[in-house]
C-alpha cells in the first residue's frame, strides 16, 4: 500500500455542516436498528441491569426484562425525561419525553407496542420498537420547537391496554396532542413491491397527518408506495387516541394487499424474515414526519477550523468549549472563537435561550509542518457494514472515492465534497470490497466487508 501524503498550507480550512431535516432523515442508521432488533427479539444476548441476558419472550406477564431494557436505552439519551408508567399489576408503558423549546404544550407522539404473544416476534413489534428508539436517539440531540413523546406501549396484544391508559390520562389532563404516529409491524415485504399502509379515519385532524406523510413521501422521493386505508383498522394502539378525539394514524406493512408477515403471532416471526432495505426506507419516512412536526430550531452547530483556531458558525449565542477526550469544559473558553494551545479533539456547546446544541468533535492538528499524513486520519466505519458506510477524512480538494468489488470491478466513483461521506451499500451482496481514496497521484485503500 502506498502511503498517502498530501502537502497543504497553513490556509487549510474545514467547516463542519449544520444539520438539516434531510441530514437527520439520512442519519437513520440500519446497522443501529439491526442491533436493537437482534437484542430485543432475542436473537442475541444483551446487557440489562449489568447482567448478560436474552430477551426471548415479551409476554405480558413476563416482560419486565424487556421493559427494563427500554428504560436503559432511553436513559442513555440525556435530554429525555423517562417515565416508567405502571398501569396495572403487570403493565408498564415506557415513555420518554423531549420537551419543546418554543411550544412545550404542543405534543407529537411516535409510538409502538413492545409486548408479544410468542418468542422472538421481530416484526410484531420489535420492528416498531427499534424504529422508535432510533428516531429518539437522533432527535434527542436536536433542539425542537414542539414536544416529542417516544412511547412504547405494553399489553397491546390483550386489548390495547397501555395505549388506552395513556390516552385516557391525556384527555383527563387536557394534553394538547396534535398528532400520534403509531407503527406496528413494518419490516415484512414478501412481494418486494415496497407498498405500505397508512390507516386513517376522519377523526380530529387525522386526515391531515396522512396528507403530510404523502407529501413527505414525494418531497424526499422515498422508494415506497402508500396504500391509504380509510376507514383504517381499529386493531392497534392509535385507535385508543381516536376514541379520545385525538389525531392519529397507523403506519406499517401492507395488510391492504395481503402482504403481511405469514409468521404473524408465532415464534416463526424472526429477524431473518424481514426485508431490511424496505424497513430502513419506511423508518426514514417516519423520521421525516417527526422532524417536520417537531420543528428544528435554527442553531448552526457547525465549526470552522483554521491552522490556529476554531470558530463557531453561530452568531449571537453563548459558548462553552469542551475537550472531547475528557468530556470536560475548558476553563475560560467561552468565546465564539477558541485557539487551542495543544493538539486534541474539541467541540463547542452553543446556547440560545433554553436551547443547547453541541458541535461535532473536531480533531485539531497543528499544521505548521508541511507534510500531512492522510493515512492516519481516514476513518471507515462500520466495518463490517450492512447498509451504510461512513468515510471520514480531512476535506482536501480534488479527492475521489471509488468502491471496487474484490475482482476489481468499479462499482462507485464520486468526488468528495464533505468531510463525512455516507455511501449506500444496501444494494450490494455480502462479501469483501475495496474502498480507495485518490488525490492526484496519491491513494489510500482499505478492504471492507458487507454483511446482510
Amino acid at each position: 500500500m502506498k502511503p498517502f501524503l498530501v502537502f497543504i498550507s497553513l490556509s487549510f480550512l474545514f467547516t463542519a455542516s449544520a444539520q438539516t431535516p434531510l441530514d437527520i432523515v439520512n442519519a437513520v442508521d440500519l446497522d443501529s436498528m439491526y442491533l436493537t432488533l437482534q437484542e430485543f427479539s432475542g436473537e442475541t444476548a444483551t446487557t440489562v441491569g449489568g447482567e448478560l441476558v436474552v430477551i426471548l419472550s415479551r409476554g405480558q406477564a413476563n416482560n419486565d426484562l424487556a421493559a427494563d431494557y427500554l428504560v436503559e436505552q432511553f436513559n442513555t439519551m440525556n435530554t429525555l425525561s423517562v417515565n416508567d408508567q405502571a398501569f396495572n399489576a403487570n403493565g408498564r408503558n415506557i415513555v420518554a419525553t423531549q420537551l419543546g423549546k418554543v411550544n412545550p404544550d404542543d405534543i407529537y407522539i411516535i409510538c409502538a407496542h413492545y409486548d408479544s404473544v410468542a418468542d422472538y416476534c421481530a416484526d410484531d413489534n420489535a420492528s416498531g420498537v427499534a424504529a422508535v428508539l432510533e428516531i429518539a436517539r437522533i432527535l434527542s440531540t436536536q433542539c425542537m420547537e414542539n414536544t416529542l413523546v417516544y412511547a412504547l406501549w405494553d399489553e397491546e396484544e390483550i386489548g390495547l391496554l397501555g395505549a388506552d391508559y395513556y390516552a385516557t390520562l391525556a384527555q383527563t389532563n387536557g394534553d394538547t396532542i396534535l398528532g400520534v404516529l403509531n407503527i406496528d409491524m413494518m419490516g415484512y415485504d414478501g412481494d418486494n413491491d415496497n407498498d405500505f399502509d397508512i390507516d386513517v379515519r376522519a377523526i380530529a385532524n387525522s386526515i391531515a397527518i396522512k396528507d403530510d406523510i404523502l407529501s413527505l413521501l414525494a418531497d424526499y422521493e422515498f422508494n415506497l408506495n402508500a396504500n391509504v386505508v380509510n376507514p383504517g383498522t381499529p386493531d392497534s394502539d392509535h385507535s385508543k387516541f381516536w376514541n379520545k378525539g385525538y389525531s392519529a394514524v397507523l403506519v406499517g406493512e401492507s395488510w391492504a394487499n395481503d402482504d403481511q408477515t405469514p409468521y404473524y403471532h408465532s415464534s416463526g416471526d424472526r429477524l431473518n424474515t424481514l426485508d431490511l432495505p424496505y424497513y430502513h426506507e419506511l423508518s426514514k419516512l417516519i423520521m421525516s414526519y417527526m422532524v417536520s412536526k417537531g420543528g428544528l430550531l435554527p442553531i448552526d452547530n457547525s465549526v470552522t477550523t483554521t491552522a490556529t483556531q476554531l470558530t463557531s458558525n453561530f452568531e449571537n449565542g453563548t459558548y462553552q468549549w469542551f475537550d472531547c477526550n475528557t468530556n470536560l469544559p475548558l476553563a475560560g473558553q467561552v468565546g465564539q472563537t477558541f485557539s487551542p494551545e495543544a493538539e486534541g479533539s474539541y467541540s463547542v456547546e452553543v446556547t440560545l435561550g433554553s436551547c443547547i446544541e453541541f458541535s461535532d468533535c473536531i480533531e485539531f492538528t497543528t499544521l505548521g509542518v508541511e507534510e500531512f499524513n492522510l493515512l492516519s486520519a481516514v476513518k471507515i466505519y462500520p466495518n463490517p457494514a450492512m447498509s451504510t458506510l461512513n468515510i471520514e477524512h480531512p476535506l482536501i480538494e480534488g479527492m475521489i472515492l471509488t468502491l471496487f468489488s474484490i475482482d476489481g470491478k468499479k462499482l462507485i466513483e464520486k468526488a468528495i465534497s464533505k468531510k463525512l461521506t455516507k455511501i449506500d451499500i444496501s444494494k450490494f451482496s455480502k462479501g469483501v470490497y475495496l474502498i480507495q481514496l485518490t488525490q492526484g497521484s496519491n491513494n489510500f485503500s482499505q478492504q471492507i466487508v458487507i454483511h446482510k
